[in-house]
C-alpha cells in the first residue's frame, strides 16, 4: 500500500518531521526514545496525530539506517506490528493477538514496537488480558496504545503506561501546514473551519470541491424554516444528499488503496487478512466521515444562531436554538438515526 504520510521521503533523518501541530508530544517522545519503557499510551482526540506519532517513535527506536527508518515509518518495517479492531471494540482474540506479537523476538534488530489503536474501544475481558502483558512485557517489545480517551475500566491499564497527551491541531497550525503543501489560499477559511484541528480531515477536504457548498447549505437552513414537517423533510433529504456526495474523496483515497493491495496480491498471492482488515477500516472511515461532516454542518448552523445573539429581540431564541443544537450534536456519539435527529432539531429550531 502506498506511503500516505506527506513529507516522509524528508523524514528519514528526522523521524520527527512527519509529526505536524504536536510539538509538546514530540518533545516527550523523543525524550523517551532515548531511554524508552514498556508500555506507552498516546492520548488524544482522533486526526491529531497519535499514529503517526507512534510510527516516528518506533522508527526512533528500530531505525539504525534510512532504509529502516522509511519502513518504519510507512508501517511496513518487520519489528512493528500495527493492530487495531475490525469491529467497534477491541475483542479478546485481538487483544490475545497483540500478546502473541509481544512475545515473539525482533527480526532485524534489539527491540520490537507493538502498536495498537483505538484502545479505547476495548472490552472489559480484552483490557483485563493485556494488563499482564503491558505489567510483564518481553524485555524486546515496546508497546504503544492510542487512545482517544481513558475510559473508567481502563484506568488500571493507563497507569502502567507512560500517557503523552494529543491536543486538536490549532487553526493556524492546519492553515500553516496546508499552505507548506501549496494548498492555495482560496477556500482554505472553509477547510480549517471544517476540520476541526483534524490534519487528515483537512487534507481531504482539500479535494473537497463540494465544501463551499455545503456550508451555505447549512448557514441557510434556519432561513427556509416555516414550521412545517414538510419543508423540515425536503431541507434533510437535501442535506444528507450533500454529505453522501461528501464521500467521493475518501472513496478516492481508499480505492487507491485497494488498488495498491490489488498490485502486492498480484505479486505475491491473496491477502485475505490485509484486505478484511483494510475493508473494515474504509467502512468505519465512511461511518466516521459522515459523523464529522454532521458535526461541521451543526457547528455551521450553530453560527447562524450566534450572530442573532446581539439582536436583543431574537438573543433568547438564538440561545435556546444553540442549546438544541448542542443537545443534536451530543447525540452523535450515540450513532443516532440520522433523519430522525435532524428532522427533530428542525421542527424545534426558529427561522431566521
Amino acid at each position: 500500500m502506498s506511503d500516505l504520510l506527506p513529507g516522509i521521503a524528508d523524514a528519514v533523518d528526522d523521524v520527527w518531521a512527519v509529526l505536524e501541530g504536536q510539538p509538546r508530544a514530540v518533545e516527550a517522545l523523543a525524550a523517551a526514545a532515548a531511554q524508552p519503557v514498556h508500555a506507552y499510551l498516546l492520548c488524544g482526540p482522533r486526526g491529531t496525530g497519535k499514529r503517526t506519532a507512534a510510527l516516528a517513535f518506533a522508527a526512533a527506536l528500530i531505525g539504525a539506517d534510512s532504509r529502516s527508518r522509511r519502513l518504519a515509518l510507512a508501517g511496513r518495517h518487520p519489528d512493528i506490528s500495527i493492530h487495531e479492531p475490525e469491529g467497534r471494540t477491541l475483542r479478546v482474540s485481538e487483544a490475545d493477538e497483540i500478546i502473541f506479537e509481544a512475545s515473539r523476538s525482533p527480526v532485524e534488530g534489539r527491540l520490537k514496537v507493538i502498536v495498537c489503536d483505538r484502545f479505547h474501544t476495548a472490552e472489559p475481558e480484552a483490557v483485563a488480558s493485556l494488563l499482564k502483558t503491558i505489567e510483564e512485557p518481553p524485555p524486546t517489545a515496546v508497546i504503544v496504545l492510542l487512545s482517544q480517551e481513558i475510559p473508567p475500566e481502563h484506568t488500571t491499564v493507563a497507569s502502567r503506561c507512560v500517557i503523552v497527551e494529543f491536543n486538536p491541531v490549532p487553526d493556524h497550525d492546519v492553515r500553516r501546514i496546508l499552505e507548506q503543501e501549496g494548498v492555495p489560499p482560496d477556500g482554505l477559511d472553509d477547510i480549517v473551519a471544517a476540520a476541526a484541528g483534524d490534519i487528515s480531515r483537512a487534507r481531504l477536504l482539500v479535494t473537497d470541491d463540494g465544501l463551499g457548498a455545503r456550508r451555505r447549505a447549512w448557514a441557510g437552513a434556519p432561513a427556509r424554516l416555516d414550521g412545517t414537517g414538510a419543508t423540515v423533510s425536503v431541507l434533510v433529504d437535501e442535506l444528507r444528499a450533500l454529505i453522501d456526495e461528501a464521500q467521493a474523496p475518501l472513496t478516492a483515497v481508499q480505492q487507491a488503496e485497494s488498488d495498491d493491495l490489488a498490485h502486492i496480491e498480484a505479486d505475491v498471492g491473496a491477502q485475505a487478512r490485509l484486505r478484511r482488515e483494510m475493508d473494515a477500516r474504509h467502512r468505519r472511515e465512511q461511518r466516521l466521515l459522515r459523523a464529522d461532516e454532521l458535526r461541521f454542518g451543526l457547528a455551521t448552523l450553530a453560527d447562524c444562531y450566534r450572530q442573532h445573539l446581539a439582536d436583543a429581540r431574537h438573543s433568547s431564541d438564538a440561545v435556546d436554538a444553540i442549546a438544541r443544537i448542542r443537545n443534536a450534536h451530543a447525540c452523535l456519539v450515540r450513532n443516532p438515526n440520522e433523519p430522525i435527529l435532524l428532522q427533530a432539531l428542525f421542527l424545534s429550531l426558529p427561522r431566521q
